[in-house]
């Protein structure tokens, strides 16, 4: 009986590896907006230094214990905001690959516990008197991540929104 329950259990194991061997490996895409009631310059130089993030990122928020460390110029292309965290999060890095002054940054976020790297690109737009934050993330999940795509994007979609709301609650002070 226990050779049965094995066996049973080595095949499905089985399936699900092969399953996800063979599942295309598809870009998730997650977009978050807010509209915030400061001017556009103001949410601008506040969004583009990835310190600020310490006050508004849920994932951060949700270490005290976490150390971050910074390498660079905040608010430059190459500036680096690494962590060490006990988390779900783990340990990793977010680099400023790209700035249009005023309008947007893009970044890398790279996990020191998995292979994926992740794009980041935050923008401001000026609607009438308030400013719009857009955040689009976007990766590719290799296996075995890419099994589990839905419950991941309705995990950080969640999420997403929490740090625009956070965001939002801090600028509008």
């Amino acid at each position: 009986m226990i050779i049965f329950i094995v066996i049973a259990i080595m095949l499905t194991l089985g399936i699900i590896y092969t399953v996800g061997l063979v599942i295309p490996k598809k870009e998730m895409i997650i977009t978050s907006d807010i509209l915030i009631d400061k001017p556009k310059e103001a949410v601008w130089n506040y969004i583009k230094l990835l310190r600020n993030q310490e006050k508004y990122n849920t994932w951060i928020l949700q270490d005290p214990n976490i150390k971050m460390e910074y390498r660079g110029t905040d608010g430059t292309v190459g500036f680096i905001a690494a962590w060490q965290s006990n988390t779900r999060m783990g340990d990793g890095e977010q680099e400023i690959l790209q700035i249009t002054d005023g309008e947007s940054y893009e970044a890398e976020l790279r996990f020191r516990n998995h292979e994926n790297k992740t794009h980041i690109k935050t923008s401001v737009e000026q609607l009438a008197d308030k400013t719009k934050v857009s955040t689009i993330m976007s990766a590719v999940p290799s296996f075995p991540m890419n099994l589990m795509v839905p419950m991941m994007k309705k995990m950080l979609q969640k999420d997403m929104d929490k740090n625009s709301v956070n965001l939002k609650r801090i600028l509008e002070r």
